[in-house]
């Protein structure tokens, strides 16, 4: 979970479709199954997953086949899951600290934060073109800066005009998704670029420099969710705790070897080995995938507080009571 495209788009669900949802998994994000006989056999867990992920690899990993079905849908971005686990179409699924800030005061929100997967924080960046003079991002001050809105990209851009004494009107903002984003920086219409994933090193080897990492801004904090009512029923919080322990696994298989993991995720992607290589070199830190704890609350209240502080968000939001420690024995 290194990056996610977090433009907001239209949920419709019961009705004609999901937005960014890829058409394979459309079947997937469909009303609860119920388990008629109490056995996890009969149940199916509705699980989110984006292209190139960590959740897509459990058969590589060596995990097991769970006892209960699984059905996947890749989205495109954390907000667009949060939405469709509002919508009762998802029961679990991985974002950054943000998306959950975004729909914590609307009504009836079944977002609930089980779990914290500590992960990387170098592959988020900013990023400037080849020639650059800028050796700050005080430098920036007038210049066009590309970021992805409501996204961690975002949070970096307001930490770090706020660091630098800068304001928003001191540069010229431009929200962009990141294939919008990457297009723009090659073809010279941005002065600087906050970006994530395995596209900042496409960029990079096209020329680009990176001016800082999001080390000391972001807490590497991502998060894994699960919908309310599902944790509420017995036998599907044990599907949920079942799979957040399998995952936990491949997160164990991925630390183990950069290598191997490069080569099949490039496999699956159609993106460079190599690439994926540098990002496994160059990671602030293993991943790993933990219970909840005060400080990841703490961290998430932050980042709340600046998003509302810039009045990004209409008020400011309390966020514990997202947090649910229903998960906290299987992920010990």
């Amino acid at each position: 979970m290194t990056g996610f495209t977090m433009s907001r788009r239209g949920l419709m669900v019961g009705g004609v479709s999901i937005a960014g949802l890829s058409m394979t998994g459309l079947a997937a994000c469909s009303p609860k199954p119920a388990a008629k006989t109490g056995n996890l056999s009969d149940l199916t867990l509705r699980v989110a997953t984006y292209r190139g992920n960590p959740e897509s690899f459990f058969d590589q990993a060596g995990i097991q086949a769970p006892p209960y079905k699984l059905a996947r849908t890749q989205f495109a971005g954390g907000n667009l899951i949060a939405e469709a686990i509002n919508a009762r179409a998802l029961d679990f699924g991985g974002m950054s600290e943000i998306p959950p800030i975004f729909v914590a005061d609307h009504p009836g929100n079944q977002v609930r934060i089980v779990g914290v997967l500590q992960g990387d924080v170098n592959n988020q960046v900013v990023l400037v073109p080849k020639g650059s003079p800028a050796q700050d991002f005080k430098a920036l001050r007038g210049k066009r800066i590309g970021y992805v809105k409501a996204t961690t990209s975002h949070y970096i851009l307001l930490r770090l005009l706020e660091k630098s004494g800068l304001t928003w009107a001191d540069i010229t903002p431009v929200a962009l998704s990141p294939q919008d984003g990457l297009a723009a920086f090659q073809s010279g219409a941005l002065d600087a670029w906050i970006i994530y994933g395995v596209i900042v090193y496409q960029a990079r080897e096209a020329g680009a420099r990176v001016l800082t990492t999001a080390q000391g801004i972001l807490s590497g904090n991502y998060l894994i969710t699960a919908a309310a009512e599902a944790l509420d029923e017995q036998e599907r919080l044990k599907a949920i705790g079942d799979y957040v322990r399998r995952y936990r696994q491949v997160f164990d298989w991925i630390n183990a070897d950069g290598v191997r993991w490069a080569k099949i995720r490039a496999a699956a992607t159609g993106v460079k080995q190599a690439y994926y290589e540098q990002e496994f070199r160059e990671r602030s830190s293993p991943s790993i995938l933990g219970p909840i704890s005060e400080a990841a609350i703490a961290s998430q209240q932050a980042v709340a507080d600046t998003f509302a502080t810039a009045k990004v968000i209409p008020s400011a939001v309390q966020v514990k009571p997202l947090w649910d420690d229903r998960l906290t024995s299987f992920l010990k």
